[in-house]
């Protein structure tokens, strides 16, 4: 999948470089395997974790992008996409037998160096997931025709096309032509050319295939309820007659640091100048890339970097700033990336940067500096080993880019090792050679910007290529097959029990309630106050209020500066902070046990203490405005700030932006009074209970809450009441029109009001929904996508709410069939409440699904904590989830259907559409959906 630059290797950057302030095999939870090699040369790693009946698989390719020839760009990505297409022995979607079995985290991705294909099941239907890999894994072309081939190739140019519909989309393909040469393998982007996509052919699915889908170049990574003796009689079983496939060669590292520094600039439809500054590192597993990824957390790594201190804070000349580092397997990026304040000129802060970055190269990192980053990367690698799919996602990276699933380990030495001279060192080595800069700026009227990519001419072909290497010769041999595959998918007839701990309630001498839940699985404690709150809050106040309160809560604090707040939190590997959803608001900490009381005596400080420092709500608002107007140009955002308010109405407290942001009116006007009256009003220990989850028991934390909040006093005055009343369905459909020039896609959000999440019928309501929007199979995705290529997906959703809430249908399409896509939505909502209605089978796989992924749900102490937020919030039993698999079970076809006729109106639909108005205006009114309206990016008439 196309990714940004900034992100490419975010599921392995917090891996590099993470280490204790000691030796981290003191410190650390390792992560043991098993790794074994078949004989047809299927590489296994196995990894056992039985705290919860789920096992992650992981079948990772080693082929990528970068093996892609000239003119074949954006294959690896089609072909993973193809592999979702059935393969000879179960023809049809992919996912059916896996959202039956209640299947978890499953998708696939491609990269530069890999293609891979994941999913966490319940125990019991691992021979079906393993059924499944090894058939489309040995017997796929057979189900691959031009139908199959022209579908994905359809959703996968709407991928694209969405990716760069979003704001600085277009970025990536700009770095990568100008940063290495027209001959390496990462020249260009893994999401490739339009002409390319158009350009594939049955002929070079067959060889990609053939070339590079054989066992020996393939690793099965198992993490969870399995043991090694099993892993290996199951790989035999499944994969054993695979053939082995041609000798794959190896490419070698080519690090291409640019000759001499260079420039380009990118228009976009954005509210604000970026740039971006893009160095040629070294690759994955090297030491130089844990000294620059010390380096990259020291320099922009958030609040205390330096150049976020010089440039937010001191100086003033940008939004945000932030440095980050991708180690892929042949070359590394390391790229900053600087949101330049408005009316602020560029030039100002690139000589800003450059005398941070000078400064930095001569001295290097302060021991503060460098014990900090080791802390906090140390921190979010214990907070990573909660859920198998990351550990099996990093012992299957280790083993194909490194051939060692433990390569981890010593990157977890290399950081411990790093010294002040070691980062210096690396920093002075590759950051000072020549780097590339690109500039994006908001593009003017009449921008063309397939015309200004297509005149970019990137750098040229470079010398010194290594040749690839093959892998040394093998005798490889292949089993003969345990499996009858004409019998089909193996049955998932049996499932394990859901495990949930018990739920137990205590008070602090002040009276506030305290909810636990027991989870001994890694040495955190996370707690969350939860406060009755949230943007309905903001009715009667000024709009954003919630949010800006809790964002302000995060800054200082009476006798701490927000800098001071955020070094401490760094030091003890704390993860604190404060956000609102629409009813509520709250702030939460994680906590290594080891340091829970320094940490808890932080936290208690910043919820209840905080300053409001007039320069700390100047610098938080200007980041804020820049930030609703970056929403205003992402399309997504802009339809959710629209839609609510036409949907509820004025004076309603759910008549908001669902961003939570509000409006720059109010925003600009807000005052510390404000914000003080806010928490007063409802931050406040009489409106608010706190949930705790993880590595502790009541009677420990209940005397260190107690210390830490016991004391704290409710104000006299009283809690406001919101106004969360009931609206009625729309007497007639409206079209709101909202202009977005040039945009390769339209945004379609139609929206409904439904009854409360604590409804009676809330869960036939979310069971309908998912036969209807809300899973892969659904109708409105399998339509749009699957059937008719307009969308890279389409789905229907329905967001909690205490009131009524909202649901939505939503779908990105193409924009030459935006017309024909909302006429197709419609065409679906009133054939559910009319001729069509959901089927006993359809109810009854969501209903299914539903049950079967239970047991994998709650792998994680965030997912429990969420779930007891749930109970909190919507006055459910404390056995709530224990008891939900008898009430999914009594969720039949009619109470379903019922539920869905009470919501969907379709004469009642309120549109917003959000797209190029000189293609889509003229078609949307000719469907005559309803009254059309042209609004801006505020919901104002626009003409």
């Amino acid at each position: 999948m196309k990714k940004p630059i900034a992100l490419l290797a975010a599921s392995l950057i917090s891996f590099v470089g993470a280490a204790a302030a000691t030796n981290p095999a003191d410190t650390i939870p390792d992560i043991a395997f098993t790794r074994f090699t078949l004989p047809n040369g299927l590489t296994v790693v196995v990894h056992e974790d039985h705290k919860a009946p789920v096992v992650a698989v992981g079948i990772w390719y080693h082929v990528g992008s970068a093996d892609e020839p000239a003119g074949k760009t954006g294959f690896a990505h089609l072909f993973e996409h193809l592999m979702f297409s059935g393969s000879e022995n179960r023809k049809g979607t992919y996912f059916q037998p896996f959202e039956l079995a209640g299947a978890t985290d499953m998708n696939g991705t491609t990269w530069f160096d890999r293609t891979n294909y994941y999913e966490t099941v319940p125990t019991t239907a691992l021979d079906m997931a393993l059924w499944m890999e090894s058939d489309r894994m040995g017997h796929l072309l057979g189900a691959i025709g031009q139908k199959e081939l022209d579908t994905q190739r359809g959703v996968v140019q709407n991928e694209k096309r969405q990716g760069e519909n979003r704001p600085y989309g277009r970025v990536d393909e700009n770095i990568l032509v100008n940063t290495y040469p027209a001959n390496h393998p990462y020249h260009h982007d893994t999401i490739g050319s339009m002409t390319d996509l158009d350009a594939a052919s049955l002929a070079d699915v067959k060889k990609w295939f053939h070339d590079y889908y054989g066992a020996a170049n393939t690793t099965l990574v198992l993490a969870g309820d399995i043991t090694a003796a099993q892993a290996k009689a199951k790989a035999e079983k499944y994969f054993g007659d695979i053939p082995a496939g041609p000798p794959v060669p190896r490419q070698q590292a080519w690090i291409t640091p640019v000759a001499k520094s260079t420039r380009g600039t990118q228009h976009d439809q954005v509210a604000q100048t970026r740039i971006l500054r893009t160095w040629v590192v070294p690759e994955l597993g090297t030491d130089d890339a844990t000294q620059l990824d010390l380096a990259s957390t020291v320099l922009g790594g958030g609040k205390t970097s330096r150049l976020y201190q010089r440039l937010v804070y001191k100086d003033q000349l940008a939004d945000d700033v932030s440095v980050t580092i991708a180690p892929f397997a042949l070359a590394g990026q390391f790229q900053l990336s600087v949101d330049v304040k408005e009316g602020v000129d560029p030039a100002k802060v690139e000589a800003a940067v450059a005398d941070v970055w000078k400064q930095f190269l001569a001295d290097g990192p302060t021991q503060d500096e460098l014990d900090r980053a080791k802390v906090s990367n140390r921190a979010g690698f214990v907070r990573g080993l909660e859920k198998v799919s990351g550990k099996a996602a990093l012992l299957a990276s280790g083993q194909v880019y490194r051939d060692d699933p433990a390569a981890f380990r010593k990157d977890l030495q290399r950081s411990e090792d790093a010294t002040i001279a070691s980062v210096r060192k690396a920093s002075q080595t590759w950051l000072t050679k020549g780097d590339y800069t690109l500039t994006v700026l908001p593009a003017g009227k009449g921008f063309d910007p397939d015309a200004e990519d297509k005149a970019v001419a990137g750098l040229g072909t470079a010398t010194g290529r290594p040749v690839a290497v093959l892998p040394a010769k093998h005798a490889y041999t292949v089993a003969a097959s345990q499996v009858d595959r004409s019998k089909g998918v193996p049955n998932v007839d049996t499932f394990p029990s859901l495990s949930f701990p018990t739920l137990q309630r205590g008070k602090l001498k002040n009276g506030i309630e305290v909810v636990l839940a027991e989870r001994h699985t890694i040495p955190v404690t996370q707690i969350q106050l939860l406060f009755d709150a949230g943007y309905a809050a903001d009715e009667g106040r000024k709009s954003g209020t919630a949010s800006f309160t809790s964002a302000l809560i995060d800054e200082s604090t009476r006798t701490l500066d927000s800098v001071e707040v955020t070094r401490r939190k760094e030091r003890l590997g704390a993860v604190i902070g404060s956000s609102c959803s629409l009813d509520t608001c709250s702030a939460g900490l994680s906590a290594l046990n080891s340091d829970l009381k320094p940490s808890l005596d932080l936290f208690a400080d910043i919820v209840r203490n905080p300053a409001f420092k007039a320069d700390d709500i100047e610098r938080v608002r200007r980041l804020w405005l820049a930030g609703i107007a970056q929403e205003k140009t992402e399309p997504t955002s802009l339809a959710l700030r629209a839609l609510p308010p036409l949907l509820y109405g004025a004076g309603h407290a759910y008549g908001i932006p669902f961003t939570g942001t509000g409006n720059e009116e109010a925003i600009r006007s807000l005052a510390a009074q404000d914000l003080t009256n806010f928490q007063r009003d409802y931050l406040r220990p009489d409106n608010v209970r706190i949930l705790v989850a993880g590595d502790t028991t009541l009677a420990a934390i209940l005397p260190q809450l107690d210390a830490a909040f016991g004391d704290w006093k409710a104000p006299a005055s009283a809690i406001p009441k919101k106004n969360i009343g009931k609206v009625a369905a729309q007497p007639k459909p409206r079209v709101f029109l909202i202009n977005r020039t040039d945009a390769p896609q339209s945004l379609i959000l139609a929206g409904l009001v439904a009854p409360s999440t604590k409804a009676k019928n809330a869960l036939d309501l979310g069971i309908a929904n998912g036969a209807f929007g809300g899973t892969f199979t659904s109708r409105l995705n399998m339509n749009l996508r699957e059937e008719k290529r307009w969308a890279y997906g389409a789905g229907s959703m329905l967001s909690d709410a205490k009131g009524q809430r909202p649901m939505l249908f939503y779908a990105p399409v193409q924009t030459d069939k935006t017309a024909e896509s909302a006429a197709e939505i419609l065409k679906e909502t009133r054939d559910v409440v009319g001729a069509r209605p959901l089927t006993a089978d359809e109810i009854g796989k969501i209903r299914s699904q539903r049950i079967r992924a239970l047991p994998g749900s709650f792998e994680t102490t965030s997912a429990v904590l969420s779930s007891m937020g749930g109970i909190v919030i919507y006055d459910r039993p404390d056995d709530y989830v224990q008891t939900l698999k008898s009430r999914i079970e009594g969720v039949d076809q009619k109470a379903a259907e019922a539920a869905i006729a009470e919501v969907i109106k379709p004469d009642a639909l309120t549109w917003v559409i959000v797209g190029d108005l000189k293609k889509i205006e003229a078609p949307v009114r000719a469907l005559k959906l309803g009254d059309v309206q042209v609004i801006d990016a505020d919901g104002k008439p626009a003409h």
